[in-house]
């Protein structure tokens, strides 16, 4: 099937990142947007783009409806969903298929076979694929309090149908156990409607690295290396990098071939992530599969010259998967911040607002996938990701210290954004010696404030922002104290430009 037209059923920058993709590739794009979208980035990318009306996600980019109706209107008959919203949904998967519509990812069975934490762990297992030794309700005779004896403590309880450590608990002592395991009953209910749980045992000092895969129609697949995604906060990555320092030619094989041994086993195809969990002694273990594109595929993309959005439009299409996995390489090391409207400083509340000033930093090799632009009203209906910031190095050195620049060199007014965080993060000893594990922040950074000082570049452009803005007369209270309370201004005390 030739796809010839793309309605892409997300916003942001993922929309813009697939639009790019497509106009390159001589296939026209609809773009879809809320009401509080409709002056953004991806709609004036699109060749034509439709509203979806009120903000909330129910109404606009999760409603399936709304979503197919366009794109037979419009003659697409391919529908890109990129991340969130409905990338990870079976139902919409069969509801373009039901429709003619292409649906630009993997089948809705196979959706299904991993959406369910339990069933993919007994999948993986049934195959081979190291899994933590854990207790998923299969073993006969068997209790949860008999399995945590088994397993030894501390243990993780899990959400099946979910994640983003919604429904996550550890546990060190059996005397915490029913209490812990009723609150992520309760937890995962109300978040999944599924209040099923597994248990696994709980790694000390976890990396996390996950494996991308590309998987065509006709059971070709191949893996283009890892992503080290340890640097987390509340099970939500915020740095990613690949290569992993912590992984040797012999494991990295040993991981890939594991990634494409999980692909195989359930008939995956597109593009998808095998992830694993690394523990101190080197030993890896299957986490999960998520069956879309991932926010930080960019760093991949430095890394091996493979536009994995094309070659997700050319699977869809039916073509032959022609990469060969001994003739993949990596080059150099890339590394990618994600960029977030939240504030570090009060336990990452999100942060709306007007953007009246975004300069980015630029230079060789350093890349923006953004969907945001001087203007953009940042609003509390969605994720509060603004944008990525992606650096490409020689090696890891290189990539880090070009990191730590151009986090220095980039300025979004109006919000309150992670920048300042993400700088300490690049900047600590542990980050550059490698030294990482999905505690990272917690150990380093659980209680973090910004430092009295900013970039000059910040200042100067806060003062002309100011200066802009001192004629705008705005009798409302409530205004001045939003626009105050995210001016760089309140995060200096002293300061001069020539220290």
């Amino acid at each position: 099937m030739e796809i010839t037209k793309v309605l892409v059923a997300n916003r942001g920058e993922i929309a813009v990142r697939i639009m790019t993709a497509c106009q390159e590739m001589g296939i026209a794009t609809v773009g879809v947007y809320s009401d509080v979208d409709a002056k953004s980035p991806h709609v004036e990318m699109a060749d034509e783009s439709y509203p979806l009306g009120d903000p909330t996600p129910s109404a606009s980019y999760l409603n399936m409806d709304k979503l197919i109706d366009i794109a037979k209107k419009t003659g697409a008959n391919a529908v890109h969903p990129g991340y969130g919203f409905l990338s990870e949904n079976s139902k919409f998967a069969q509801t373009c298929a039901d429709a003619g519509l292409k649906f630009i990812g993997p089948s809705a069975e196979v959706i299904d076979s991993m959406g369910d934490k339990i069933a993919a762990k007994r999948t993986m297992r049934k195959a081979g694929v190291p899994v933590i030794p854990g207790f998923t309700g299969e073993e006969k005779g068997e209790t949860i309090q008999q399995a945590c004896e088994r397993i030894g403590f501390p243990v993780l309880i899990k959400a099946s149908g979910g994640g983003g450590g919604k429904g996550m608990k550890i546990v060190h002592a059996m005397g915490e156990l029913d209490a812990a395991i009723q609150s992520a009953r309760r937890e995962a209910k109300s978040s999944f409607g599924n209040d099923e749980l597994l248990l696994e045992k709980y790694l000390a000092k976890p990396r996390h690295i996950e494996f991308q895969i590309l998987a065509d129609e006709f059971g070709n697949v191949v893996h283009l290396f890892e992503r080290e995604c340890s640097i987390q906060r509340r099970h939500q990555k915020v740095i990613e990098e690949t290569p992993s320092v912590a992984l040797d030619q012999n494991l990295r094989d040993k991981m890939g071939q594991a990634a494409i041994l999980a692909a195989k086993t359930i008939g995956y195809s597109n593009a998808g992530t095998v992830e694993f969990m690394l523990d101190a002694d080197k030993k890896f273990y299957f986490l999960e599969m998520n069956t879309r594109l991932q926010v930080e595929h960019a760093i991949t993309e430095m890394t091996t010259g493979i536009d994995i959005v094309k070659w997700q439009i050319k699977i869809a299409s039916g073509e032959h998967l022609t990469l060969e996995q001994e003739k993949l390489i990596q080059h150099g090391h890339a590394i990618e911040c994600r960029i977030y409207a939240e504030d570090p400083e009060k336990n990452f509340m999100p942060s709306t607002g007007t953007l009246k000033t975004v300069e980015l930093p630029t230079g060789m090799n350093i890349r923006h996938d953004t969907g945001i632009s001087q203007g953009s009203k940042i609003s509390p209906y969605y994720d509060p990701m603004l944008a990525k910031l992606i650096v490409y190095g020689e090696d890891r050195k290189d990539a880090s210290r070009k990191m730590e620049w151009a986090l220095s060199n980039y300025i979004a007014l109006g919000v309150t954004t992670n920048i300042p965080f993400l700088r300490a993060i690049v900047h600590h000893p542990a980050f550059a010696s490698g030294d990482l594990d999905t505690h990272f922040i917690e150990t380093y950074f659980k209680s973090w404030a910004a430092s009295t000082t900013l970039p000059p570049e910040v200042l100067i452009a806060a003062a002309i922002d100011d200066f802009k803005h001192s004629a705008i007369v705005d009798d409302s209270e409530n205004s001045q104290a939003e626009n105050e309370s995210h001016s760089p201004w309140k995060q200096v005390g002293r300061w001069r430009i020539d220290s």
